[in-house]
């Protein structure tokens, strides 16, 4: 997948999610774009070098996706216990869509911002 199809994908995946380059002030992470959902990345890679994506991912699948997939390896600048690292340019565009979504939804949910404690739900909306 290239990198501005990749790119539409993560903004398509919610109205949730914003884009920012947060390390402009590092000149070798100043071309760093990353994606967040609740202020919290979920993705991120070096527009400068698009060979790795970095993903949140659940610990416990880490290693049977690497043995599974060759494209999936080590994440850049973030812990392998949570984290992998996948090469776009041998990913299977189907693998990187499911992966990318799954590293939104653990964010999404481990920071999900409450509702208005006024809403008609309690405080929580549906």
């Amino acid at each position: 997948m290239n990198i501005e199809d990749y790119r539409e994908y993560c903004l398509s995946l919610g109205e949730d999610v914003e884009e920012k380059l947060p390390f402009t002030a590092f000149r070798y992470a100043s071309g760093v774009l990353a994606f967040y959902v609740h202020g919290h990345m979920f993705s991120f890679f070096d527009c400068d070098h698009f060979s790795v994506i970095t993903l949140k991912c659940q610990p416990e699948r880490i290693e049977d996706l690497k043995a599974q997939h060759d494209c999936i390896g080590k994440p850049f600048n973030e812990s392998p216990k949570y984290w992998i690292g996948v090469n776009p340019d041998t990913a299977p565009d189907e693998l990187l869509k499911q992966l990318t979504r799954n590293s939104y939804e653990i964010v999404k949910a481990k920071y999900k911002r409450r509702a208005p404690s006024n809403s008609p739900k309690g405080g929580r909306e549906g």
